[in-house]
């Protein structure tokens, strides 16, 4: 199951308020505070984690982001995703970003900074198995590539609703452009494992097809998604 760089009626009629995104006036940190956890389901089912960790310095805020997911049947792990990144993140803008990822064994790398007016982006894929002269089969690590990309792009770490006003987004796992449409379709209530509360409810479609919700303050607070196989991811905000 690869993971996707992932509920009640819509109040028809009401128009949504206008949100705040996370770097106007209080900034991040104000509509955050020091972290975020979602429990990730799939099918129903818990698999693991999805957690984040803020702080602000200047007119900076960094950004943890912590993934495991552990997918069993019958009692066995069959599938298991882990994913480490750091960000820095300041007026609507990466300024540099940093993760590691295990995708069931196929490891990643993504390295991402503002230089020269833009963002420059290395990424290392996963190895692959290629044929030696004698006929063999054989383990090769991919190098490091190298790209320079436009300096607004942001990663598909979710937090920043500023996203939602983009057509393209910087897969933070394998470090590709990725184009998308996003579509505001109106205000819901949403569960969450400590009650509920009421979010705007945004629709990407194209190359990372989900569902996103963001809270009044622009907080990040829900989303689904389809897997691969077609099982459904679905995140609760655990507060």
């Amino acid at each position: 199951m690869k993971r996707r760089s992932f509920l009640l009626a819509t109040l028809a009629g009401t128009a949504a308020p206008t949100i705040r995104t996370a770097w106007a006036t209080d900034g991040a940190a104000a509509a955050y505070g020091s972290s975020l956890v979602f429990a990730a389901y799939r099918n129903g089912q818990p698999i693991g984690t999805h957690a984040l960790a803020f702080q602000a310095g200047g007119d900076e805020v960094t950004v943890a982001t912590t993934i495991d997911f552990a997918v069993k049947a019958l009692g066995l792990v069959v599938y298991r995703y882990r994913h480490r990144c750091q960000e820095t993140q300041a007026h609507g803008r990466l300024r540099s970003l940093s993760s590691q990822t295990s995708d069931d064994g196929a490891e990643y790398a993504v390295e991402a900074r503002q230089e020269g007016g833009g963002l420059t982006v290395q990424r290392r894929e996963p190895q692959s198995v290629v044929k030696t002269s004698t006929g063999d089969e054989a383990l090769r690590q991919a190098g490091w590539i190298r790209e320079s990309r436009p300096a607004n792009l942001l990663p598909t770490t979710h937090w920043n609703i500023e996203q939602t006003r983009r057509s393209a987004i910087l897969n933070s796992q394998t470090g590709k452009v990725q184009h998308m449409a996003v579509s505001q379709l109106g205000r819901e209530t949403i569960k969450t494992a400590k009650g509920s509360l009421t979010a705007t409810r945004y629709a990407y479609a194209g190359e990372i097809p989900m569902q996103q919700w963001f809270d009044d303050r622009g907080r990040w607070v829900k989303s689904t998604f389809q897997a691969f196989d077609g099982s459904t991811i679905e995140y609760i905000l655990q507060e």
